[in-house]
Formats: structure tokens, sequence, C-alpha cells
């Protein structure tokens, strides 16, 4: 069974990690995220971090794409 979690960034429900073979696999909810749609990451903080540096500043942080 296949875990979920919500990310949700200053109160803007931004998209939701899936469990993934150890990992987290995102799925884009909103509009400004879907770049990241599908990208895993090593651990929900990573995600979030880069999910609110894309919300907030429009683009993503400097050498902070998804690792895999």
């Amino acid at each position: 069974m296949q875990q979920s979690h919500v990310i949700e960034i200053g109160g803007q429900f931004a998209g939701f990690a899936v469990s993934h073979e150890g990992k987290f696999r995102f799925v884009a909810v909103d509009a400004r995220v879907e770049e990241l749609e599908d990208s895993v990451w090593p651990s929900l903080p990573d995600m979030r971090r880069v999910v609110r540096h894309l919300l907030t500043t429009g683009h993503l942080p400097a050498a902070s794409g998804p690792p895999a």
C-alpha cells in the first residue's frame, strides 16, 4: 500500500507526495509547480523546501532540481 502526504505551503495546497521505492514522488496540483510533476525526492523536507521556493519565487533554487 502506498502512503501519501499533503504538500501544503503557506496554506496553499501544492500537491502531494507518494512513497515510491523508499523515496517520495511529487504529484502537482497547483499549476505553478507542474515542472516538478513526477520528480522523485529522498525526503519530504527536501521536496517541501524546493516546492516552497518555487511557489514563493517563481523559479527553482540554483542547483536544486529533483535529484532523480
